[in-house]
């Protein structure tokens, strides 16, 4: 019987300019421009390492399918936290009140939606921490360094809004996601 070597998959990451990274025990620090951030990246399946401006991360065990999508969404998970301290991440929302007009701002660290479909009551929700939230006329700009909190907060904004019932093509109040970090969401 002939024993098969074993593959070693080994992908390397490089180090965005301005951002310095530092690994202690299987929690990898960002630091740039924006801000810092950090993830905890562990798995007894992988490796990782930084050396020479590049972040390596081997795969030193069996290579299934599932080892490799791991490898790969460390990876995905990598490049967003350099991309948030380095760039930011924003998320841009569009207020659209066709009958009723809504009153929207930002106080006491909580996002407030007054006059939505004509409610007594105003609608709010708490601003995440380490994320900012601006109002420029029709627009809600989120901002933040961790891509997760931002477009958690993202959808918070959006989901005060949603009526459960009521066809949006019709009735078109609300606040809703048009730009997610750069890609334009377009709504039928």
């Amino acid at each position: 019987m002939v024993k098969e070597k074993k593959k070693i998959l080994e992908i390397e990451t490089e180090i965005i300019e301005g951002v310095e990274v530092k690994l202690e025990s299987d929690i990898l620090n960002f630091k740039g421009q924006k801000g810092e951030n950090n993830r905890k990246l562990s798995n007894p399946c992988l490796s990782i390492a930084v050396k020479d401006g590049k972040i390596i991360l081997k795969l030193i065990k069996k290579q299934s399918k599932s080892e490799v999508k791991i490898l790969k969404t460390f990876v995905s998970h990598i490049k967003n936290l350099m991309k948030g301290v380095s760039e930011g991440h924003t998320y841009k929302l569009k207020i659209c009140s066709g009958h009723f007009p809504m009153n929207v701002t930002t106080s006491n660290n909580e996002f407030v939606v007054k006059n939505f479909i004509g409610e007594k009551i105003p609608r709010t929700v708490p601003i995440t921490q380490d994320v900012t939230v601006k109002i420029e006329g029709t627009e809600v700009i989120v901002e933040g360094v961790d891509k997760e909190k931002t477009s958690q907060m993202a959808a918070r904004i959006e989901e005060m809004t949603k009526r459960p019932g009521f066809d949006t093509r019709i009735f078109q109040d609300g606040i809703y996601i048009i730009n997610k970090d750069g890609k334009e969401i377009k709504h039928d």
